[in-house]
């Protein structure tokens, strides 16, 4: 009995991270449709940094839902969630914020801005995000002469 119920809910669990991934592979899909799409109207309308900086957020987005997909159905598989695809996703989701804040800020301040700062320390806080993510990943994957 209690082992009939221990693998009705396993075969639960599986169920919701694989349905949890259809609909993150489909809002992935939807996104670089939408993407696609949107861009195409920018670039007719002669809007070539704004084409430019939408694939690049969106696509940068698109690949942390890649990376959350391959989480979920790694751990479908193989029923144990790993720390790397998050601190991976941590990357990205730094380095999108970097990338998409400086094409930003190359519009709207002038080094006399007193925002500019706030831009300036905010892009050094993702630095640090990202040297610390690569540091974690580097921590916990075991080194290939071990």
């Amino acid at each position: 009995m209690k082992r009939d119920a221990f693998r009705v809910l396993q075969v639960t669990e599986t169920v919701i991270y694989l349905f949890a991934g259809f609909l993150i592979a489909a809002g992935a899909a939807v996104l670089l449709l939408s993407t696609m799409v949107e861009g195409m109207r920018h670039l007719l309308d002669g809007g070539y940094s704004e084409v430019a900086l939408a694939l690049l957020d969106r696509i940068l987005l698109a690949m942390m839902l890649a990376e959350i997909l391959y989480t979920l159905l790694r751990f479908a598989r193989e029923g144990t969630i790993e720390a790397v695809p998050f601190l991976v996703i941590g990357i990205i989701a730094a380095v999108r914020r970097v990338l998409v804040l400086t094409a930003e800020a190359v519009e709207k301040f002038d080094l006399a801005d007193p925002a500019f700062l706030a831009v300036l320390a905010e892009l050094g806080l993702l630095a640090f995000l990202v040297v610390a993510f690569a540091l974690a990943i580097r921590l916990v994957r075991p080194s290939a002469g071990q």
